[in-house]
């Protein structure tokens, strides 16, 4: 490696995957930095428990390292690590319906918060448990992950019309059960 890791784009270092320690150690310790964050939190916010979010982001980077093994084109390393996770989570919840707190979607609770923000992000957190789970990802990959409509649709192998309609019902199931307090805030 003559340039740096931190020099090389994503697909550069997905290559040198292959080359053997200690560029491929570089390589992968490299794109562990850049995607690390953001593959747990998606795991995490999916699947709603640190441990098993722990899990699925591990073995999304066991697969992710393997499958550079062998010898595949890659175009997008972060839609392929987040279409890794996804499956691996969506295995995980087979059967399974997870709790998810307040702490899983990263929304800041401060002690000097007031109680009328700590019980909106309680409704905020119930509302997206009673979301179906397909909402409730693609709602997460929109808002959560940034993700555009399209890069949502190619890694949820659905139609962009169906994503558009899973975003729009989310929020607006969002919004309905969010209705009653507004209006309370409003008259006070």
């Amino acid at each position: 490696m003559t340039k740096s890791p931190a020099e090389h784009s994503d697909i550069e270092l997905y290559a040198m995957l292959r080359l053997g320690k200690p560029i491929s150690e570089q390589a992968f310790a490299e794109l562990y930095a850049r995607y690390s964050p953001r593959i747990f939190a998606y795991c995490r916010r999916i699947l709603g428990d640190y441990d098993r979010a722990q899990d699925a982001f591990q073995d999304t980077f066991v697969k992710f390292f393997n499958s550079a093994q062998q010898e595949r084109e890659m175009s997008n390393v972060p839609a392929y690590l987040l279409r890794i996770a996804r499956n691996l989570c969506l295995n995980m919840q087979r059967g399974q319906k997870g709790h998810v707190s307040l702490e899983e979607y990263h929304l800041p609770l401060h002690s000097d918060m007031s109680h009328d923000k700590k019980e909106l992000l309680d409704l905020i957190t119930k509302a997206m448990e009673q979301l179906p789970a397909d909402y409730k990802e693609a709602f997460i990959l929109r808002e959560y992950e940034g993700l555009s409509y399209q890069e949502i649709a190619e890694l949820t192998e659905s139609s962009l019309p169906t994503v558009k309609i899973r975003i729009f019902r989310a929020k607006q199931k969002i919004r309905e059960i969010l209705a009653p307090y507004v209006a309370d805030l409003s008259q006070h």
